[in-house]
């Protein structure tokens, strides 16, 4: 096996860093990484860096938000404690610093997110990568880590690298693993790590699909009138064991399957473990979140004469198309009788969701490396000078720039603790 590059022999000798995964997380990595003395190379398995970044900015590359510290942590639910020092090292406001850097300057849109001006990901991305070449950064595509031997202790020092040229090796000082969650296969995040981790004796949790859609038994008659519907300004809620969590106001879309989009994004946490604990969710809607419960009343409980209940309905409360197909579909034939009971489910109408849709569908995933495998600097205990960041660990986030946030924070947590190795393990002089 020979080495994926050669070096000149007359440069001074530096200790070698290896980031596998050319995701936010790695690059972020060895940006910090190439501000000390070390040589750092990338290496990813596709053709190109920054795959799932790109697909994920076509629609406008939600960089962070601008919400104050305290909520923006409290986003990462119970991880929120693993994931505080991270934001120390890098956070909203120090992403958009960082964007600027670059040349890339940042707006905050009208629902707190932070985007480029431009909008886009590549421009982002192409500046990125220019910078970490000038900075000495190499990167090694369609170079897929192989794992380490089975038998050996894991390490970084013998690295072993299926290329197009054939299997290749790379010996490091230290390494750090950013290889992606489960979701997205063909841009590079499959999971394929799992196995060989665990073979190791790293401590792992199941990889499971967040941020994700759900299956809903729609009829067919609904199925065919609203798919591909959005449902606006609208809340919603996940029925809890104990009662009902709190209800977050947004938009969502009625697919062929069931619902997807942002606000069931926000609370595909809670679903997603309701249906993995009872078999099936309920989602609580109020299909009227701007208008208080005696309002709804009064108006479905005003004598309506000849009209029929979807007229009523729409004259006293504009309630029509999708909406009042929802409330069709999901509410009982007894609640039409009853215009009190009625009103009840408007503000509080029970969907039921099946299943979470499969995990390569899901814009992120939850589960990975436990955070009982790693120390605080994101080294792996059973393998020193081991280092992994971003989605590959066991936390997850809501879409709305956390998840981006977090992953480059992260590497820059990783990268930091690589630093911090390399000073200690340094050869003594002499």
């Amino acid at each position: 096996m020979s080495a994926p590059h050669t070096d000149d022999p007359a440069a001074p000798a530096a200790r070698r860093v290896a980031v596998i995964g050319g995701g936010p997380a790695g690059l972020m990595a060895a940006e910090r990484l190439s501000a000390h003395a070390v040589q750092v190379d990338v290496f990813d398995a596709m053709p190109s860096v920054g795959r799932k970044f790109l697909m994920a900015g076509r629609g406008g590359l939600n960089l962070t938000h601008s919400e104050a510290a305290g909520p923006f942590l409290a986003r990462y639910g119970a991880r929120a404690q693993q994931v505080a020092p991270w934001l120390a090292a890098l956070d909203a406001d120090g992403l958009r610093d960082w964007a600027l850097g670059l040349g890339i300057q940042t707006f905050v849109g009208s629902s707190g997110r932070v985007f480029p001006e431009e909008m886009k990901a590549a421009p982002l991305l192409r500046a990125w990568l220019a910078r970490l070449r000038a900075s000495g950064v190499r990167l090694h595509m369609r170079h897929r880590w192989l794992g380490w031997p089975p038998g050996a202790s894991p390490s970084a020092g013998a690295l072993r690298f299926d290329t197009p040229a054939g299997e290749q090796a790379y010996a490091a000082d230290a390494v750090v693993l950013a290889l992606g969650g489960g979701s997205w296969a063909r841009l590079g995040s499959d999971g394929a790590w799992m196995a060989g981790l665990q073979a190791h004796g790293v401590q792992t949790a199941p990889l499971r699909p967040a941020n994700c859609g759900f299956d809903v038994a729609w009829s067919d008659h609904f199925r065919e009138r609203n798919a591909g519907q959005p449902v606006k300004s609208v809340a919603m809620a996940c029925e809890t064991a104990t009662g009902r969590g709190p209800f977050r106001q947004g938009e969502f879309v009625i697919s062929e399957t069931g619902v997807e989009g942002s606000l069931v994004y926000a609370l595909s946490a809670p679903l997603r473990d309701r249906i993995e604990a009872g078999g099936e969710a309920r989602a609580i809607l109020d299909l009227l979140p701007d208008w208080p419960q005696e309002k709804v009343t009064a108006a479905v409980t005003h004598p309506r004469g000849a009209r029929s209940m979807s007229s009523h309905l729409q004259s006293r409360l504009g309630l029509k198309g999708v909406k009042a197909g929802l409330l069709r579909e999901c509410a009982a034939a007894e609640d039409f009788r009853d215009p009190a009971r009625l009103a009840l489910r408007i503000k509080a109408l029970p969907l039921r969701l099946a299943r979470a849709r499969p995990i390569d569908e899901a814009i992120s995933t939850a589960g990975g490396v436990a955070f009982e495998a790693l120390t605080p600097a994101l080294m792996l205990r059973a393998a020193p000078g081991v280092f992994c960041a971003g989605e590959m660990l066991d936390w997850e986030a809501p879409t709305g720039g956390y998840l981006l946030t977090a992953c480059m924070a992260s590497g820059a947590v990783a990268a930091d603790g690589v630093v911090a190795y390399l000073e200690e393990t340094r050869p003594a002089a002499g």
